[in-house]
């Protein structure tokens, strides 16, 4: 019976890669502590939160254990299948909070763009290597386009902050993929230039939000007061924080967001700097095996994959980070692994499946 289970253990345990499990698992712990808390001990959302816990690390082992080739023939139906979800949502998605961004399946709502996370670095990687050894600036233009769909449909939502993060993402794949620096710059400076241009296309909320990044006085108990309170709730914290279940603009209800978006300033104002630099310390030593990982990549296909996915979890770490501690416009990211959301969650884990199956799959060559 012990060789049974040893046996079993063994060959599910195969293709995971245990550190990088172990440190995810770490950062959920965390999410799932912070959020118990930040939901006033809501045992059914902490439960939910769980479950999508549990069918995530289903998905994430079934993926480690495809070769990174096969996972590539998945990639034009999978993004095809992106982008008529983003249209679907256009046409009669879910509307919460003025935003129409989920689909309703009956049993559970879906984000479609949580699943642009993956399909759109997926389908870019695809096509490089494709073409790989005679990438040319036609290919550049061609993966531009290809970014510039979904992209598009999910600042429609309106979600801008998602659209610009995804298209983050695909922007990786272009710079893993050899786009070159010039043409980087040249991006750069027209995305400048085009400022005002963008500016006439954004909603007034999202106006609202970047005025008062630039100035926080401005509108403290309206469009500010989002930023204004995750910074209390930062500060007050201090060094060690208040106590689990103690955060007082946590539990008098001042903390808007508490359980998606602004959970970091939960998570701050409970465990104060140490718990917020061992939080820190975790998101780097998941960056830093995913850096490994494409480093030791021997495709091309496996390395823009586990570049993008690396990259994907250091921007919106980075990303909510800044927004809940006053240094970057609120834009409505959720800190990956800890804020709730199961469709959010199951995009993480497939892309932490994808590291796995880079990492297991790789071709070992002598030297």
């Amino acid at each position: 019976m012990v060789n049974f289970f040893a046996k079993a253990w063994e060959v599910l345990a195969r293709r995971i890669d245990g550190f990088l499990l172990a440190v995810a698992l770490s950062i959920v712990g965390i999410g799932l502590v912070t959020l118990f808390s930040a939901t006033d001990q809501n045992l059914a959302r902490v439960s939910t939160q769980a479950t999508s816990l549990a069918f995530s690390l289903v998905l994430m082992w079934v993926v480690a254990n495809v070769p990174p080739q096969t996972l590539s023939r998945g990639a034009v139906p999978l993004y095809v299948a992106g982008v008529l979800m983003l249209i679907s949502v256009a046409l009669f998605g879910t509307v919460v909070n003025g935003s129409r961004r989920w689909l309703n399946l009956g049993f559970a709502r879906f984000q479609p763009s949580e699943l642009m996370k993956i399909a759109l670095p997926l389908m870019l990687a695809w096509y490089f290597q494709k073409f790989e050894g005679r990438i040319g600036w036609r290919d550049f233009a061609i993966a531009a386009a290809l970014i510039v769909v979904p992209v598009y449909l999910i600042k429609r939502q309106p979600d801008l902050g998602t659209a610009l993060l995804i298209g983050a993402s695909g922007f990786y794949v272009l710079y893993l993929a050899g786009l070159s620096w010039k043409i980087i710059v040249g991006l750069g400076a027209a995305g400048v230039a085009a400022a005002p241009l963008v500016w006439a296309h954004l909603v007034d909320y999202q106006r609202e939000r970047i005025l008062t990044f630039l100035d926080p006085a401005r509108d403290p108990l309206g469009a500010g007061y989002h930023s204004s309170q995750a910074s209390i709730a930062l500060g007050s914290g201090g060094a060690v924080g208040k106590g689990w279940l103690n955060g007082t603009q946590t539990h008098l209800d001042f903390l808007p967001e508490r359980h998606t978006d602004f959970i970091f300033a939960v998570y701050g104002e409970e465990f104060g700097l140490i718990g917020n630099a061992v939080l820190l310390v975790l998101y780097l030593l998941l960056i830093g095996r995913g850096v490994m990982i494409t480093a030791s990549a021997s495709t091309l296909f496996g390395r823009l994959m586990a570049g993008a996915v690396t990259l994907m979890f250091f921007t919106y770490a980075f990303v909510n980070m800044g927004m809940v501690s006053g240094i970057l416009p609120v834009v409505g990211v959720p800190l990956p692994l800890v804020s709730y959301g199961g469709t959010a969650l199951v995009s993480l884990f497939i892309g932490l499946g994808i590291l796995m199956s880079v990492q297991a799959h790789r071709n070992l060559v002598a030297t």
